[in-house]
C-alpha cells in the first residue's frame, strides 16, 4: 500500500508554526477592527465565469493558473485564486451597498493557484484582504496602505519599502496601451513568448514579466504617468501627498500594474529587501470599475491582499519569535490527586487562567521536565496529600520559589494571581 502525503503544492501547518499564524491573524484582526473593518467570509469556490470576468481572461491567473472543474451538476466551478471577486460578488449579491454609506470589509483564507511551488508560496495559500467599497476618496487608498504598514509594524517588521504606481482611468490606459503598442513593436522577436502574445492581447502585462530580456527591453518604455488625464493625476498626487502626512515612504514606480485587470488609478506593492526575488509581502489598489462589470451598480473601491504564507516565511527568517503564553502547567500523582487536578484546571480555565494539565501518569520528575519546557510561567503540584488537604503547591519556573496555597485561594484571588504571573 502506497504511502500517503500531503498533495504537492499543499503543506501542514504544524503546532509550532500554527502559532505565528496566530500572532499575524490577531494583529491583523485587531488592528482592523479598530479600524471599522468588518469581517466578510466567502465561498471557496465560485463560478468560474465569476473569475473570468473579473479577473480577464487575458491574465496569467485564469490562462493558466486556476483549479477549475466541472461539478456534478454540469457547471464550470472554479476553487477562488483570490479573495476580491468573491467579495465583490457577495457585495451585490447580497446588496451591501443598500446600507448605505462606505463598506469595510476584510477576509482571511486559503486561495488556490497552479503555480510552481516555492518557499512562501504555496499552490494552496492563504491571504488576509480589504476592501472598502463605495468611494473613490485617495484618503481610502491612504488608508488601506497604513493599516497594511501597521500590520508589519506591529509584527516587528523592518526593510520594507512601498512601490506604487497609478494606471488611471480606461481612457488613460487606452492611450498608454498604443504608446506601448508602439515602443515593443520592433523588439518583438526579443520578448519572452508570453509577452509576445500579450502585445496586441494586453500589453500592460509586459512590463509585469519576470524574463530577464523584457524586463531589460522594458526599461526604456514610456511611463504610465505621461499619459494619465487631469483626474487620475490628481487622484494620485492626493495619495502621494496623504502618505507623506502620514510618514510612510513610498517610491513612484511606472512600471508596477500587477497581475489582474480589474485595477484602476492606484497600484502599489509593499516589498521586503529581506526575501530576495519573491520580495511582495502585500499587494493590492483601486478598482473602480470591477463591481459595474460583475453586474452591479458603479462602484468605487480599493483594496489589498497579504500572502500569509510569505509573511510568516519572513519572520522565521528574521529569527521573530512567538512566545506561547501558558500561565500554569499542572502535574499530578495518584488517583486522588489526578482527579482533583481535573477539576482544579477546568475552574482555572473558567477564571481566565490558561492550564496545561499532564495526563502521562508518569513520575513526579518526568512531569517536572514537561513543566520547565513547557514554557509556563508556574508549575501548579498536586499529590494525594495535598488534594486531601485542599493545597496545591506553585512553583515559578523562573526563580524556583515555591508557595503553599489553597485550592479556593487560587479561584478567589484570581486578580492577586494575575498580577504575580505579570
Amino acid at each position: 500500500m502506497s504511502k500517503l502525503q500531503a498533495i504537492r503544492g499543499t503543506r501542514d501547518i504544524l503546532p509550532d508554526e500554527a502559532a505565528y499564524w496566530q500572532t499575524v491573524e490577531d494583529t491583523a484582526r485587531n488592528i482592523l477592527q479598530k479600524a471599522a473593518y468588518r469581517e466578510i467570509r466567502t465561498p471557496i469556490f465560485e463560478q468560474t465565469e465569476l473569475f473570468e470576468r473579473g479577473i480577464g481572461e487575458a491574465t496569467d491567473v485564469v490562462g493558466k493558473e486556476m483549479y477549475t472543474f466541472v461539478d456534478r451538476g454540469d457547471r464550470s466551478i472554479t476553487l477562488r485564486p483570490e479573495g476580491t471577486a468573491g467579495v465583490v460578488r457577495s457585495y451585490i449579491e447580497n446588496n451591501l451597498h443598500a446600507a448605505g454609506g462606505v463598506q469595510r470589509l476584510w477576509y482571511l483564507g486559503p486561495m488556490f493557484r497552479y503555480e510552481r511551488p516555492q518557499a512562501g508560496r504555496q499552490r494552496q495559500f492563504h491571504q488576509i484582504g480589504v476592501e472598502v467599497l463605495g468611494t473613490d476618496d485617495p484618503r481610502a487608498d491612504a488608508e488601506v496602505i497604513a493599516l497594511a504598514t501597521d500590520i508589519f509594524k506591529t509584527l516587528g517588521l523592518k526593510n520594507l519599502h512601498l512601490a506604487i504606481n497609478s494606471i488611471g482611468r480606461g481612457e488613460d490606459r487606452d492611450r498608454y496601451r498604443q504608446a506601448l503598442v508602439d515602443y515593443f513593436t520592433p523588439y518583438q522577436e526579443d520578448l519572452d513568448p508570453d509577452s509576445q502574445d500579450r502585445l496586441t492581447r494586453n500589453p500592460l502585462r509586459i512590463l509585469d514579466s519576470k524574463d530577464p530580456k523584457t524586463i531589460e527591453i522594458a526599461k526604456n518604455a514610456p511611463s504610465i504617468l505621461e499619459y494619465l488625464g487631469d483626474d487620475s493625476k490628481r487622484h494620485f498626487d492626493r495619495l502621494c501627498a496623504l502618505l507623506s502626512q502620514f510618514g510612510i515612504p513610498y517610491q513612484p514606480t511606472p512600471t508596477l500594474v500587477r497581475g489582474l485587470d480589474y485595477y484602476t488609478h492606484t497600484a502599489f506593492e509593499i516589498q521586503s529587501d529581506d526575501l530576495g526575488a519573491q520580495a511582495t509581502v502585500c499587494g493590492g489598489g483601486r478598482y473602480d470599475g470591477l463591481v459595474e462589470q460583475l453586474g452591479g451598480k458603479p462602484t468605487s473601491a480599493v483594496g489589498w491582499a497579504i500572502g500569509l504564507e510569505r509573511l510568516i516565511y519572513l519572520l522565521q527568517q528574521l529569527g521573530k519569535t512567538v512566545d506561547r503564553t501558558l500561565d500554569f502547567y499542572l502535574v499530578s500523582r495518584g488517583e486522588n490527586a489526578e482527579n482533583a487536578a481535573a477539576s482544579l484546571s477546568q475552574q482555572l480555565r473558567r477564571s481566565g487562567f490558561s492550564v496545561e494539565m499532564d495526563l502521562s501518569g508518569s513520575a513526579f520528575g518526568k512531569q517536572f521536565k514537561r513543566a520547565d519546557r513547557s514554557g509556563a510561567a508556574a508549575c501548579l503540584v498536586l499529590g494525594d496529600a495535598e488534594a486531601e488537604a485542599g493545597t496545591v503547591n506553585l512553583k515559578w519556573l523562573k526563580t524556583g520559589e515555591q508557595e503553599t496555597w489553597m485550592q479556593s485561594d487560587l479561584l478567589a484571588k484570581a486578580d492577586e494571581l494575575r498580577e504575580k504571573l505579570g
